[in-house]
């Protein structure tokens, strides 16, 4: 039985119904073009906390005990699962801890804090925070909310699945940024135990594509390193939860180079007007440079644009050295 359902998923819409934003999909006329198809991205930049993290982490925290939740949370987080964490303990008047990389993202690291947790910053991956913040959790009696391998976190981000389904007639495609699959692993259940037809990618740096590797093996297989601009996607081996689901629901896995993420950073931004970080860049990054099977030509698809949190000097930076390369 896999470990969650589209039940799960329906019972964790209604249950973060008033906190969470149905985002929107905009349709870029621009960016169609350029790929060949009729290209709609989900906007979870838009999303309350600049994240689809908020649904997982709304989903977990509110199904917690609250004699529990009064002892403390704890989570690792690159930044943006551990704003929605904050984000859903404030709303309970929970104390939370966030665990982040060394050299994590300032906007995200004053975001954390600005909604009242505490930050602690440990290593580059995602193991290396979480083993941490484990560990802080057996010392203290602490809640730890997992930043993807819980099944409400997964119910809980694959609402996002639901609101395509339920804003877009004949979509052929929905692409997802992939890291620790807690999101893709959601909104392939959402997906296919509705709509058989349509077909679910993954899509992962070169750089740090532990999911692609592991679905081509067809177990889980952990990466020796990671380089990647896609801060939110640096995990060196997917989910023991999620990756099942993965391998049950999703179609195949792609990877994009960081030129082909912040060339499409960049054009969601000048034909868009929308500010996604390189993370939520990556689905549209993989339609952009073609990887598509020539029978999606034409088609509606859907890329997620996972989040849309980032330092401006670091977007200015970014943006500037794009722009160079390209002269």
């Amino acid at each position: 039985m896999p470990i969650i359902s589209i039940k799960d998923i329906l019972e964790a819409k209604y249950r973060i119904a008033n906190v969470v934003h149905h985002t929107p999909l905009v349709r870029s006329e621009s960016l169609s073009s350029m790929a060949g198809v009729e290209l709609f991205l989900k906007a979870e930049n838009f999303q309350k906390t600049g994240s689809f993290k908020i649904r997982g982490a709304c989903n977990k925290i509110f199904a917690i005990p609250r004699e529990e939740g009064a002892k403390g949370i704890i989570t690792a987080s690159s930044g943006n699962h551990g704003q929605a964490v904050a984000y859903a303990c404030r709303i309970f008047g929970y104390e939370a801890t966030v665990i982040m990389p060394e050299g994590g993202s300032p906007a995200k690291a004053a975001s954390i804090e600005a909604y009242g947790a505490k930050l602690i910053y440990c290593g580059t991956t995602s193991e290396e925070r979480i083993g941490l913040a484990k560990k802080i959790c057996r010392e203290r009696g602490l809640t730890f909310i997992p930043p993807y391998d819980d099944p409400f976190v997964m119910a809980g981000q694959g609402t996002t699945g639901i609101e395509i389904i339920e804003d877009i007639d004949e979509v052929a495609a929905v692409l997802v940024p992939t890291g620790g699959c807690g999101l893709i692993s959601g909104i392939a259940t959402a997906i296919k135990e509705q709509k058989t037809g349509i077909a679910v990618f993954g899509v992962e740096p070169e750089g740090s594509n532990s999911t692609s590797m592991s679905f081509r093996a067809g177990k889980r297989t952990a990466l020796d390193r990671i380089e990647t601009v896609a801060d939110g996607i640096k995990t060196t081996i997917p989910g023991e939860l999620t990756f099942p689901l993965v391998q049950r629901y999703v179609d195949d896995m792609f990877t994009v180079t960081d030129d082909d993420i912040l060339h499409a950073q960049f054009l969601i931004l000048e034909r868009c007007k929308m500010l996604a970080e390189p993370t939520g860049a990556v689905s549209v990054a993989a339609v952009l440079s073609g990887v598509l099977p020539e029978k999606f030509r034409g088609k509606k698809i859907v890329a997620v644009v996972s989040g849309g949190n980032m330092a401006i000097p670091q977007l200015a930076d970014y943006l500037k050295k794009f722009c160079q390369s390209r002269h």
